[in-house]
């Protein structure tokens, strides 16, 4: 399996300290060796980092560690194989094109006997993910020629999302730089930091931060990960069917598709 990484938030806000928990999961403390990626939004462009390799012995990966990149959409992904070679091409997170804007694509889980129809979008390298992504956006793209609000394509995501984890397990983040749409199939974690701020503890490295020291009292910024990333704060676990969608750190609209 794979581990997710997610931020929204209001301001734009670095992740290093979450980034930081998750890369040790990538061949330190945890078995996600298989590649690692990371995409900040800036506007309707998109800074992204990839490699096909452990996060937790990754230069490239300190790199962004140490440049606190700041943004208010961040999908981030440590990958340990289980379908397609480990390659660049098979390195999360997953990026298209769709009605002028980036939209980015990451994945958790495994979908078996998967064939979905040829459309526009057609996957690069050989996983499931990939396919699934691209699916996805097909389905988007011949229902909604033009551009429209995420309220009105929740349907259609709602029904791709749960045809996708009849096949097996599809935990995912997906975003269009606005917002950020998250599903739960089996195993999601949420957190919304807002005043007051307080301190942090990481669970994979002896690392703390205090939040009040580096926020104003009106940012907002929501954390979602595949497991808690910290061990001193209350991070609500999803349900199976769990969906979310966030804007500016904030829930606007939630349910389950059971």
């Amino acid at each position: 399996m794979c581990e997710l990484l997610g931020m929204s938030a209001n301001v734009p806000t670095d992740i290093v300290f979450s980034f930081s928990g998750l890369i040790q999961r990538g061949g330190g403390s945890g078995p996600h060796r298989d590649g690692w990626g990371i995409a900040f939004y800036e506007g309707r462009g998109l800074r992204l980092f990839q490699e096909p390799s452990a996060s937790a012995h990754s230069e490239i990966a300190r790199m962004v560690q140490r440049y606190p990149i700041k943004s208010e959409v961040v999908i981030g992904h440590i990958r340990q194989a289980n379908v397609g070679q480990v390659s660049l091409a098979n390195t999360h997170p997953f990026v298209r094109e769709l009605w002028g804007r980036n939209w980015c694509f990451a994945h958790n889980g495994q979908l078996k006997d998967f064939y979905p129809e040829p459309g526009f979008y057609q996957p690069i390298g050989d996983t499931d993910s990939e396919a699934a992504f691209c699916d996805l956006l097909n389905r988007l793209r011949q229902k909604f020629p033009e551009p429209a609000a995420p309220q009105a394509l929740l349907a259609d995501l709602l029904t791709a999302c749960d045809h996708y984890q009849t096949k097996g397990v599809f935990n995912c983040l997906l975003s269009n730089g606005d917002w950020l749409f998250t599903f739960c199939s089996t195993k999601l974690a949420q957190i919304t930091r807002r005043a007051p701020f307080g301190c942090a503890q990481l669970k994979d490295m002896d690392l703390t931060v205090d939040f009040k020291a580096q926020t104003t009292p009106d940012d907002i910024v929501t954390v979602i990960s595949t497991e808690p990333l910290t061990c001193n704060e209350k991070w609500q676990l999803n349900q199976p069917g769990d969906w979310y969608l966030w804007q500016r750190g904030k829930c606007i609209g939630s349910g389950n598709v059971f």
